[in-house]
């Protein structure tokens, strides 16, 4: 009998069928006060972080996009008014709570007109070949079952010349910073979870994705290996998070 494949669930291994659906419980669940999270978390940083990724993009009117894992929609505003009318950003997600709340949000600030949405699994994308200019996706790779395979499905859709950005957690350069981030992520997170969605294991969760994910140099390896060219990251808060840019040519 064929011994039973798994993945990581955080610090648990657990099937490798069962992951996507753990994943979604887990953002079922955060979904609606996740940007509130977001600013509690991260001091409103990542508003930073994700200005930062906007300026590496290169985006420019007439450009389609691929917003991946995009959630609540922070990113794809921000394309919107770049790419035009001319242009069209796609805020794609695999979870269909962040994928409402992220459309609500954006009908409500009536930024629809050059904005589609699809409800897509990462590691499968189902466009066609050399369609999008630039591909993003902020805080998302972490969660994705198949990461190798999700990077390579990314490539595919690509045009020549396009680009992918992959804005993540990442690993602190510097030992004291890494010390007080992980009495933070395992100690506070958890607790600001609980007081604000009511829900301490999802953010406990999350805590744990982080460290499981690929530290920079690993990432960068893994976007060489799907083909990607001219790689490179940039370090983001002494490296608590990190930009990682590559091209297809």
């Amino acid at each position: 009998m064929a011994e039973q494949q798994t993945t990581h669930f955080g610090f648990t291994d657990v099937p490798v069928d069962k992951k996507q659906r753990m994943v979604a419980d887990v953002f079922d669940s955060v979904a609606v006060k996740y940007d509130l999270m977001n600013d509690l978390m991260s001091g409103g940083i990542h508003r930073l972080w994700k200005r930062f990724t906007i300026e590496k993009s290169g985006v420019r009117k007439g450009n389609k996009v691929l917003d991946l894992a995009g959630g609540t929609g922070d990113l794809a505003a921000l394309f919107s008014p770049i790419v035009a009318d001319s242009g069209q950003v796609t805020l794609a997600d695999i979870n269909d709570s962040m994928l409402k709340v992220g459309r609500d949000r954006l009908i409500d600030r009536g930024l629809i007109n050059n904005i589609q949405f699809a409800q897509v699994n990462a590691e499968a994308l189902p466009f066609e070949s050399n369609h999008f200019d630039c591909i993003t996706i902020a805080f998302g790779l972490r969660n994705v079952t198949d990461k190798q395979k999700a990077l390579k499905s990314m490539y595919r859709v690509l045009k020549p010349g396009g680009r992918l950005l992959v804005l993540e957690f990442s690993k602190p350069t510097n030992e004291l910073l890494n010390q007080a981030y992980d009495n933070y992520s395992f100690k506070l997170l958890p607790k600001i979870g609980k007081l604000v969605t009511g829900d301490e294991d999802s953010y406990r969760y999350l805590a744990e994705s982080i460290r499981m994910h690929p530290d920079q140099e690993t990432l960068k390896s893994m976007f060489e290996k799907a083909d990607f060219e001219d790689c490179e990251y940039h370090n983001l808060t002494g490296g608590i998070v990190a930009l990682h840019r590559g091209f297809k040519y």
